[in-house]
């Protein structure tokens, strides 16, 4: 869901899309490209969010996509680990007055040879439905959304959707990229409409917040931060303690 600074498009991350559905409210994007529920906590980054949030405001907090990758400092287990991270958020955002909302990782873009689409993000969304249940936190089930528009589109439909260019076809990525992780304008806006949709559907925020949840929308209307600003936002957002400049949204 992490903005992209210039020099990545078309990579966009659908959070960097969402206020192209919201109006009269600011939306912060404060995720992290390669962030966990545990790194983005270890290194400030949510407390930087706390410091910063006002009473009424909405969290939005979507994770996974990383915690399933193994290494030390950003994985976790689903039922484990995964979860203690994310009650972090919510104690935190409610102990400022602030609501937490849990948005499930889009899944990635996986098909066998037979063209049947895979779940690698095992766990992960079905651990947040449930805590989100248990601590009556609501609950945007991208994941489950994205599934089923994945298969619909297959193999070859989705690529228009992910980060999948050929050589020569756009000057960031001269020979080409086959990305299977991350998207672009189409899916990423998409996304960021279902997000949108849900939230007003839920009441999340009132309807006047809202807008273009049934118009077209061209993907001319995403904008990229400079890469120079994107890179002060990056180093800034630390709050709490001294910690490296590294690691995801608010």
């Amino acid at each position: 869901m992490s903005s992209r600074q210039r020099s990545l498009a078309p990579m966009v991350g659908w959070g960097q899309a969402l206020p192209l559905f919201v109006q009269g409210a600011e939306v912060v994007n404060a995720a992290r490209a390669g962030a966990s529920s545990r790194s983005f906590l270890e290194r400030g980054r949510l407390q930087w969010i706390l410091e910063n949030i006002a009473p009424g405001d909405l969290l939005l907090v979507s994770f996974g996509l990383i915690d399933m990758k193994p290494g030390r400092g950003r994985f976790t287990e689903p039922f484990g680990d995964f979860q203690w991270f994310l009650r972090q958020y919510v104690h935190g955002a409610r102990d400022r007055g602030a609501h937490p909302v849990f948005v499930t990782s889009h899944e990635r873009r996986v098909f066998d040879e037979h063209g049947n689409m895979g779940r690698p993000l095992g766990l992960y969304p079905t651990a947040m439905r449930e805590l989100a249940m248990s601590m009556s936190v609501p609950l945007v089930d991208l994941n489950e959304w994205s599934v089923a528009w994945w298969r619909q589109a297959g193999p070859e439909g989705t690529k228009e959707l992910f980060l999948h260019l050929a050589p020569g076809e756009h000057p960031n990525y001269p020979d080409g990229v086959a990305d299977n992780t991350h998207l672009r304008g189409r899916g990423a806006t998409e996304c960021a409409r279902y997000v949108a949709g849900e939230m007003s559907a839920k009441g999340l925020l009132t309807p006047e917040y809202f807008r273009d949840l049934d118009a077209h929308v061209p993907e001319s209307a995403l904008e990229f931060l400079d890469d120079r600003v994107f890179e002060q936002l990056t180093e800034a957002r630390v709050g709490g303690r001294d910690v490296p400049a590294a690691g995801a949204t608010w």
